[in-house]
């Protein structure tokens, strides 16, 4: 319990130095531009703890969902002092604006980096060529579930040894559908109780289809629930060469190399994140939570628990940085009050004069952000509700990784 907890405890300091960093970035990029930091706080709310240095206040808020930076003049409704306006964000050239809001990105994206590297150079990192063909470990009977660990006692080969595979078999496909590892052989074999399958297998470099029933077998869901299932007996070879560990040179190409991937991962899973949200609300009422699915602080805390209970520090780590890639690409989306909705609206600042200058008129100024007040007011509400959603579903009914 001791480890879960410090796990959870050094997951949440992670995340709260992601957001300072993250704030940080945008404060020190403004400060080389001249522009004045007027408050720079982790957390939002009530003020915990602040002090103040030179023009700067920083400090501490109650409610520690983001944080953010206080720069003077952010826009055209922002007020700002006689003093304070040759150093008013809005004053200042449009690519300075832009760099200034992309500076919390670029850091968490830095920082993402520098956690991969840690991770090349120690433990390693999953090796991008690793062969995942699913390869047979053990050929067993099968049987009922009685509860999360255990399965009823059984004899004899099992289906799948009963019609012929051997261990070492590499299973290449399942009905014609190729197979990718043995977790997508689990599953579609766990969906077809009472048919019959023909595994396409190869063996000492020749390819055979066996047919295999499949047994219906009782399983139990996370809830405890039973359900029928199929079952065939093959259990998984260890995979060799999963994790490739690297010299601090090379380990440079291999981190941007990974870098890619969970960046691409990103993405998707910032695109399937709205369809996820019904899963998340209905596991607020006991259905089963979706592993894949969203978590906030508090579950990727958890999580981070379980992970050090468990001294999986590369995995603990690796999660910190994956972190970091989804604020980044997170804050870019285009929408008020992101950084990718400022950053739209000085890029469209400077489209529209580009327009306007062809039409021989002068620029028309900073854009007027009363008119995207709605806006902001409704996507904060938004992320609001989505934010105590999560939280709440990962009180009631974490992720949990091991059971």
């Amino acid at each position: 319990m001791g480890a879960y907890l410090f796990g959870v405890a050094l997951f949440a300091l992670g995340i709260a130095v992601t957001i300072a960093l993250h704030e940080a970035g945008h404060m020190f990029t403004a400060r080389a531009f001249g522009m004045r930091v007027r408050r720079y706080f982790i957390g939002f709310g009530p003020t915990v703890w602040s002090t103040r240095r030179g023009h700067t206040t920083y400090g501490v808020a109650a409610l520690p969902f983001g944080g953010f930076c206080d720069i003077a003049g952010m826009t055209a409704q922002d007020p700002v002092t006689e003093e304070e306006a040759p150093h008013a964000m809005v004053n200042k050239p449009w690519w300075q604006r832009v760099i200034v809001l992309s500076g919390g990105v670029v850091t968490n994206v830095l920082v993402g980096i520098i956690i991969l590297y840690g991770i090349a150079v120690t433990s390693g990192l999953p090796n991008p060529d690793v062969d995942t063909t699913p390869t047979v470990g053990e050929v067993t009977c099968v049987s009922d579930q009685v509860d999360a660990q255990t399965l009823s006692e059984c004899t004899g080969t099992g289906p799948a040894g009963a019609a012929g595979v051997r261990v070492g078999d590499r299973i290449l496909a399942i009905d014609g559908e190729e197979m990718a590892d043995f977790r997508q052989v689990r599953e579609t074999v766990i969906s077809r109780p009472g048919e019959d399958v023909v595994l396409t297998i190869e063996r000492d470099g020749r390819t055979l289809d066996i047919t295999v029933p499949v047994e219906p077998v009782t399983r139990l869901s996370a809830e405890g629930a039973s359900f029928e299932a199929g079952a065939v007996g093959l259990s998984s070879a260890p995979i060799t060469n999963a994790v490739k560990s690297y010299g601090p040179v090379e380990a440079v190409p291999a981190t941007f190399a990974f870098t890619g991937l969970l960046l691409e991962g990103t993405v998707q899973g910032l695109m399937s994140f709205p369809a996820k949200l019904p899963g998340v609300v209905a596991s607020i009422f006991g259905a089963e939570r979706d592993m894949e699915g969203p978590m906030s602080v508090v579950g990727a805390s958890r999580v981070g628990g379980e992970l050090v209970e468990r001294s999986l520090w590369d995995v603990f780590w690796m999660m910190l940085a994956s972190l970091n890639f989804f604020l980044a690409l997170f804050n870019l989306v285009p929408l008020p009050p992101l950084d990718g909705g400022h950053i739209a609206v000085v890029l469209w600042e400077k489209v529209r004069d580009f327009f306007r200058r062809l039409r021989g008129l002068a620029p028309a100024g900073p854009a007027n952000y009363e008119k995207l007040l709605p806006l902001t007011y409704a996507m904060a509400a938004v992320l609001l509700t989505i934010g105590m959603l999560v939280i709440v579903a990962d009180v009631v009914n974490p992720v949990r990784l091991f059971g």
